[in-house]
């Protein structure tokens, strides 16, 4: 559903938001080596305010220099 991977110089984030079946959407946010958010929702708008924090963070780092990278 979203999936971002964003690198700058030795450092990287990892947004990600899927689908968890019966149990609703996974919401995870990973810095480096540190997973800084891991959250399970089952309301629909939680997700979307999850979503669109995401956004707004990636096109903020983008707009900093940050590079949208490929999956590993």
């Amino acid at each position: 559903m979203f999936d971002k991977r964003l690198r700058r110089a030795e450092h990287f984030r990892h947004y990600s938001i899927t689908s968890a079946e019966e149990w609703g959407w996974e919401v995870r946010l990973q810095e480096d080596d540190a997973l800084r958010r891991y959250d399970h929702y089952q309301d629909w708008h939680r997700v979307e305010r999850a979503l669109a924090l995401f956004e707004r963070e990636v096109k903020e780092l983008t707009a900093r220099g940050w590079q949208i990278t490929h999956s590993n």
